[in-house]
This record gives structure tokens, sequence and C-alpha cells, in this order.
């Protein structure tokens, strides 16, 4: 067997992309000679790694045994890097952050361009995910750190406060619901919405409370950001549900109005979480620190 870690780097992009040819370009590879790699780790022990479809790649059974053991070599080759580092110049590395939407777009642009302006040699690998994916990732050993809702289980991870973060429903001032001072969410989705796009993490969270309801959410239009999104509810175009740090944030800017839900899962806190802050390379801990500032 003789992977190295650009071999091992490459399969994980591939997996995390899903396909070969996004998995390729991540790693800053020719298609032709990311194939070549994997047809090269496949044949040095005599099985497939990948299951080839028309959607993309999937893992077998033993892809899912060595993306286990390549996250593992690679923190440690990257621990290893950086405590190496801290002899010459200090911090060195890059720290792998995983977050909900609001946390991505409401809390961390100022806190983390603050942090890598104070930290130049240190990079922030940063992606947006639902809090769901986000605990399997951290479990699964393929990130630093995370922002996740309070609403997903976080038994087997350690989790420190860092911002409240409730939901609120938004509608246009001539809307039929927006005379009641409370509104049920499963009495909204008898109404047209307008959503973020379908890949947000908010977005799967909120359609998937409308399933639990056994309801669909009647989405009209989905836009980019919560900033199209309140543009949209102002203008009439439906309702919406969005963080209340969105809704102070552009005050007095928009005419629609805002109904805080009743639901508790509309209550949300953002924990922040990882397998074990204490074993966290020293780069990581970096941020741990300037994100649980007051």
């Amino acid at each position: 067997m003789h992977f190295d870690l650009t071999d091992l780097r490459l399969y994980l992009n591939i997996l995390d992309t899903g396909n070969i040819t996004a998995g390729a370009a991540r790693s800053h590879l020719s298609l032709a000679a990311a194939s070549a790699r994997i047809r090269a780790m496949e044949a040095s022990l005599g099985v497939e790694f990948l299951q080839r479809n028309r959607r993309g790649v999937s893992p077998t059974p033993a892809g899912n045994a060595l993306a286990r053991h390549a996250r593992v070599l690679l923190q440690q080759a990257e621990r290893l890097q950086q405590e190496l580092a801290e002899y010459a110049q200090g911090v060195k590395g890059q720290v792998r952050l995983l977050c909900n939407t609001t946390a991505i777009t409401e809390y961390l642009p100022e806190l983390l361009a603050d942090f890598l302006h104070s930290h130049p040699n240190l990079d922030i690998d940063l992606q947006e995910l639902p809090s769901t994916r986000i605990t399997h990732a951290l479990r699964q050993g393929a990130a630093d750190l995370g922002i996740v809702s309070d609403a997903v289980d976080t038994e087997d991870l350690q989790t420190r406060a860092f911002r409240d973060d409730p939901l609120v429903l938004i509608m246009p001032r001539e809307h039929p619901l927006a005379q009641a001072t409370s509104v049920s969410f499963t009495d909204t989705l008898h109404h047209d919405y307008v959503s973020l796009n379908a890949n947000s993490a908010l977005a799967v969270y909120l359609e998937e409370q409308a399933l639990h309801a056994g309801l669909r959410m009647q989405i009209r239009i989905r836009a980019d950001g919560f900033d199209g999104v309140m543009r949209m509810v102002a203008r009439g175009a439906g309702l919406a549900i969005v963080p209340l740090a969105a809704v102070e944030r552009r005050s007095g800017g928009l005419s629609f109005k805002s109904l805080a839900l009743q639901e508790p899962w509309g209550q949300r806190k953002l924990l922040l979480c990882a397998r074990d802050f204490a074993v966290l390379p020293g780069y990581a801990k970096a941020l741990l620190h300037a994100l649980t500032l007051p």
C-alpha cells in the first residue's frame, strides 16, 4: 500500500463533494491526474473505494474505512506541522469550521475577519451545513469546530454557549395574519412563503419542521440571504422565518410585521462544539478562544 497525503486529501475531497471532478478541483489537480491516483490506490490493495453512478460517487465499505483512517492521519499531519511551526513563527495552520446559516451570515463575518487580521499565519475553511450534518462531521473527525442549534443531539460532543438565536415570523403589513398577536407555525403553512435557497441550513431545518407537522411549506420563491428574503416580504411576496438578529440589523429599513415563534424549536441557542476542546490543535484553540470572548 503506497498512499501519500495528497492521495488521502483527494479521496476525502471527492467524498465531500460527491464527484471526482469537483474533488479534483478542490485538490488543485486535473481530472486525469485525480482519476489516475484513485485507480492506483484501488489497484494497490485490489479493492474498490468508490462506487460510480450517474449522480457521482459514493464510498464502498472499504472506502468508508479508508475515509475514517484518512481523516485521522491528515489531522495528525496538520498537528505535526502546527507544532513544528510554533518553534519558528508562532501559530500556523488551518481550522475547519462548520456553521449553520445564522452563524455564518449574522455573527461570524466580523469576528472571523478580526481573527484573521490578528493571526496572519492561519487560514479558516468555513462551510455552511445543517446542524445535524455538522455534529456528524465532528464525530467523524472531519472538522475542528462547529456552531450548531441546540435543537440537535450533542450528547457525545463538548459544547459552549455561543449566541441566543431566536427565530421570528415576518409578514407584509397587509397580510391576513398581520392582525394576530400570536400565530402557530402550523397555521402559517396554509400561506405562501419566501425562503432561502434549498441548500441553506435554515431552509432545510424549517422544511423538516413543516414535515413533522404533517404539512409542506408553500414556497413561492427562494432568495440568497436574509436581506433578499426580508425585502421580498416587505413588498408583499409572502411570509418568511428569519433570525431575530437579521431583523434587528435591518430595523427601520423595511416595512413588515414580525412575531416571535411560539414553538420551542424557534427559541434557539447556538452552541460551539467539538469532540474534545482540550485536544484541539493550538490554532483551533486560538479560534475557540476568540469565539467565546464576551
